[in-house]
């Protein structure tokens, strides 16, 4: 299997420094353009980071909770954004304290990237970032945190990262969530609520889970030292330099800008449903 942590060649994209930075939607849409052209040979592959101010991020089976509309109506009380993603998964939060980074790589016939091999590309990777820590990061499902899933990232059992990831011809992207800073505890109990509005108590065919705020941590608070999400970026990109990859600033080109409006309208649509009260159309 190609080692994709040494000795390549990564295009990195942070969003948050760009005009797109402003719009929750086009994080994704950006992502989505990306899988496209390093899925076609049309771009090397590439680091991309989108950390977000204040965001609470759906998956789409939580667009079929039998009271959406009313757990809608308590996020935006908060007040908080939402969006729902297109990568599988349930709901999480995306705010300052919160780094969001995408590993997206090519596939050919002869280097194929299963999605349990995807998984642990990423659990290594951030294993080599924190590798001046003692502490064991295990990785198995963390049923009471939000989105919950095989590949949860934990220490002492405490989850503080989830990955999904996104696939399309040739390419995919193997996409992280690390909480870093900031209060978890409300973060969870966010969460909590918000299925608590959108169930009330019904029985569905879909499994949601029973949040407990308790079970998820921070990483400052895991690892016992000072981070911010800036820090974290840098230790990201410090095992790649490491690894004797080489890192270059990404290309806005002409193609990149044409996958991503492409994807930013499939996103615009995807998201209709909650955002109408979000942005009501005029009358």
């Amino acid at each position: 299997m190609t080692n994709h942590l040494k000795n390549n060649i990564y295009h990195i994209y942070d969003t948050s420094n760009t005009a797109f930075g402003v719009d929750p939607l086009s994080h994704f849409a950006m992502g989505d353009a990306l899988i496209r052209l390093v899925g076609n040979a049309e771009a090397p592959a590439a680091l991309h980071f989108w950390p977000m101010e204040k965001l609470v991020i759906l998956g789409m089976m939580d667009t079929r909770l039998p009271h959406l509309e009313d757990g809608l109506r308590y996020l935006r009380n908060v007040p908080t954004d939402i969006v729902v993603r297109n990568a599988g998964g349930l709901a999480v939060v995306a705010d300052e304290g919160i780094l969001n980074f995408s590993l997206v790589l090519p596939e050919t016939e002869k280097a194929k990237l299963t999605i349990h091999d995807g998984y642990v590309l990423m659990k290594e990777l951030v294993e080599q970032t924190f590798s001046d820590s003692e502490q064991v990061i295990e990785a198995f499902e963390i049923s009471d945190s939000y989105c919950p899933g095989d590949f949860d990232l934990s220490i002492n059992g405490k989850k503080f990262a989830g990955i999904a990831q996104r696939r399309f011809k040739n390419g995919v992207a193997i996409m992280i969530y690390m909480s870093v800073t900031g209060n978890q505890q409300q973060r969870g109990e966010m969460i909590r609520r918000f299925y608590e509005e959108s169930l009330q108590g019904e029985e569905t065919r879909w499994h949601f889970p029973a949040v407990d705020p308790a079970s998820m941590a921070n990483l400052a608070e895991l690892l016992d030292k000072p981070l911010t999400v800036a820090d974290v970026k840098e230790r990201i990109l410090s095992v790649f330099t490491r690894n004797g990859n080489t890192l270059l600033p990404g290309e806005y080109n002409e193609r990149l800008m044409a996958e991503y409006e492409t994807a930013y309208a499939k996103m615009k649509k995807r998201n209709e449903q909650v955002n109408q009260e979000q942005y009501p159309e005029a009358d």
